[in-house]
């Protein structure tokens, strides 16, 4: 049977929609490359999350917060919910910036201070010369005679142009004629040391200014450098991290996810890395059937209101698309396959992605 006639018996053969079969509009479980737009199912661990970023709000004092987990338990996901929750609240906290990075495939800290210049943009930079343009007294935080030198020059400019060539030299691009007048700098950002000072006094003579708060930086898999970097390279890195660290006190939230195992050679490679990773969030597999239950509910739940939404005046049977029976044997089949590798528990990807296999296979008549 071709494809044309597979889509046009399927309709004919139920002659029912999927919302009226199963209360859904679509497949409620993820595959294994969906790993975005998920929903988050709340964790006891969410609370202390939670009362870390009001903690950030409140005080503007720097956090690190480690979230801890293998591959496949929901960390990516974690960080899709906290960030989904902080733009949410965005517009009742003035002067707080999120920036959302994947550790690969750049593997270059160097990336990391980019995107967050660029997150900053041209607009805070014309919001900080139109303060500094009435009190420059905010510049004096800055370390580096050339910050301090552009900064003054920002504020006396009118003109576009000067924005221009500030963005672009704080993005670390090639220094040219252009840039030394417009900005009176002598040295270009092209080192790991110069763009974190660079963004050291930015954020400093931004908050003295009133126009910063805080940054919120997630930065996910960071397992994924010990894939793509030599050790020693890997020692720079983790060092350039830490140093953004301690260069910025205040107004950064610092949101690391990554496994256990890259935690503990990251740890040896460069100890004093560790210290600054004392906040730690645990993420852990499916234990047992119950979590496993509780899990997929969550997802037909979640599913069945979303199609409430599109559709509330529509009339919906609403059967199980898959059964408790059926969602027990595909736990205790993944089970078996994770004590033959040694895992501790079932990973909520792998357990979602079968779902989503089974699933189909019954919201298509293949059962």
């Amino acid at each position: 049977m071709s494809l044309l006639e597979k889509i046009s018996g399927h309709g004919a053969a139920h002659g029912l929609s999927l919302y009226e079969r199963f209360g859904v509009l679509s497949n409620p479980f993820p595959s294994s490359n969906q790993t975005s737009e998920n929903p988050h199912l709340p964790l006891e661990v969410d609370d202390r999350a939670e009362n870390l970023v009001l903690e950030f709000i409140r005080d503007q004092k720097s956090q690190v917060l480690v979230v801890i987990g293998t591959q496949g338990v929901g960390k990516t996901n974690f960080l899709n919910h906290f960030e989904s929750e902080i733009r949410g609240v965005q517009d009742h906290i003035e002067g707080y910036y999120l920036v959302r990075y994947l550790a690969d495939p750049e593997a270059s800290f160097g990336g990391t201070t980019r995107r967050l210049i660029e997150e900053l943009g041209q607009d805070h930079l014309e919001n900080l010369r139109s303060v500094l343009s009435n009190d420059r007294s905010a510049i004096d935080a800055a370390r580096s005679h050339d910050m301090r030198t552009a900064l003054h020059r920002l504020a006396e400019s009118k003109d576009d142009e000067t924005l221009e060539r500030m963005m672009e030299w704080l993005l670390g691009l090639r220094l040219l004629k252009r840039h030394r007048e417009a900005l009176g700098v002598l040295f270009r950002l092209d080192t790991v040391e110069s763009k974190t000072a660079a963004v050291r006094d930015l954020v400093q003579v931004s908050g003295k200014a009133d126009v910063l708060n805080g940054i919120f930086l997630l930065l996910d898999e960071l397992e994924k450098q010990d894939g793509v970097l030599g050790p020693t390279a890997i020692v720079r890195y983790l060092s350039a991290l830490r140093a953004i660290v301690d260069a910025l006190p205040n107004r950064l939230f610092l949101m690391i996810a990554t496994s256990p195992d890259s935690l503990t050679r990251y740890s040896a490679a460069l100890p004093a890395f560790r210290g600054r990773l004392q906040n730690q969030i645990e993420l852990n597999p499916l234990k047992n059937v119950d979590e496993a239950r509780k899990l997929a509910e969550f997802y037909v739940d979640h599913a069945r209101e979303m199609a409430l939404r599109v559709r509330p005046a529509s009339e919906s049977h609403g059967c199980s698309i898959l059964d408790g029976r059926e969602i027990e044997s595909c736990y205790q089949d993944l089970e078996r396959y994770a004590e033959q590798r040694a895992d501790p528990g079932v990973r909520q990807r792998e357990f979602l992605h079968d779902l989503h296999l089974r699933a189909e296979q019954a919201m298509q008549g293949r059962k």
